[in-house]
């Protein structure tokens, strides 16, 4: 269970936001479905919709294996449809999903990704494959269970071409090290719409412990690299996970947003400069970043950051990017 965070007055209470990135799940030591997500986005701050993506949430128990993912997504497609009957109220939650897919399996990909097309109702946006790997065991490789250089195979390019080609996006998810694949990855398949997870992953345990102005140094250099590629934007978030290293999740008591703002300022100004703000948007990574703060401190600490922006560039960065490189508007 988290720590208690400190109770705080919202900033901005009526900026909308369209919270681009969070999950869904029931496992044996963690549930976060619905109410959970719900009690989270009405806690203050206007959240006006949502987009789900993936965690290995319900997949189907039977059938070929590389269409049980197909699970998810009509998972959360219901219960995309009972945010949207207006019973809880008028958050759009899961107005946007996105799945997995076994990218390797290049062209033959394309049935998956029809199903998942058909069962997200006009609701399903892309795919999630993620690669994080890191030769540390006191470092997690992905749930994906990657191998090493995964976004460098052939199979991978021509499956990332299949989602290209029916107009939907992809996530990229790895660590920080790992950063000029996605480099390369967007160079070799320029028409592929890709958005970089988590301002890239910058680690901060195992053998990272320590070196943050070192690990900084390269990550930045690394995201302006990445920012020159025209098909790649950022999701600005995902600093709350253990792995970042920050430690929040070791207290007795949970950070609050001005603490939270002066530790994720660095990252999330360099990415909002190299991608600008119409390739950027602010994301929870809920529940996943809930091991460092509360949901409400969380936004806050964004509106903090972003203080001093104008009125158009909250707009993007809080709402429209978000909603433009999903085509929830469409």
């Amino acid at each position: 269970m988290a720590a208690p965070s400190p109770k705080e007055e919202i900033l901005e209470p009526e900026l909308p936001i369209c919270d681009p990135h969070h999950h869904l799940w029931d496992f044996p030591n963690s549930r976060y479905l619905l109410p959970e997500l719900l009690a989270d986005v009405q806690s203050g701050h206007n959240v006006q919709s949502t987009v789900f993506v993936e965690c290995t949430s319900f997949y189907r128990a039977t059938g070929p294996e590389e269409l049980r993912v197909i699970g998810e997504t009509e998972f959360v497609n219901g219960a995309a449809a009972m945010a949207a009957s207006g019973r809880y109220g008028k958050v759009l939650a899961c107005e946007g999903i996105v799945s997995r897919a076994d990218l390797t399996l290049g062209e033959t990909v394309g049935p998956v990704l029809d199903a998942h097309i058909r069962a997200g109702n006009g609701r399903f946006r892309g795919i999630r494959h993620a690669a994080g790997w890191d030769a540390s065991p006191d470092v997690r490789n992905s749930h994906t269970n990657p191998p090493q250089d995964l976004y460098a195979q052939p199979a991978f390019r021509l499956g990332l071409k299949e989602l290209a080609k029916r107009n939907l996006t992809f996530e990229a998810w790895q660590y920080h090290p790992q950063l000029p694949e996605v480099i390369a990855l967007a160079r070799a398949v320029p028409e592929a719409k890709i958005v970089l997870n988590h301002v890239g992953g910058p680690l901060g345990i195992g053998p990272y412990t320590g070196r943050r102005d070192e690990v900084f140094q390269s990550w930045s250099g690394n995201i302006k690299e990445l920012a020159s590629c025209p098909n790649v934007w950022v999701k600005l978030g995902g600093l709350g996970m253990t792995l970042c290293g920050f430690g929040f999740s070791k207290r007795e008591v949970q950070p609050g947003s001005a603490e939270l703002a002066d530790a994720w300022r660095p990252y999330l100004e360099t990415c909002i400069t190299a991608f600008g703000p119409s390739r950027g948007m602010l994301e929870s990574n809920f529940p996943v970043d809930g091991a460092s703060c509360s949901y409400a401190a969380l936004w806050n600490a964004f509106k903090r950051v972003t203080k001093g922006a104008s009125a158009e560039d909250k707009e993007l960065l809080y709402r429209k990017s978000a909603r433009t490189f999903y085509r929830l508007d469409a």
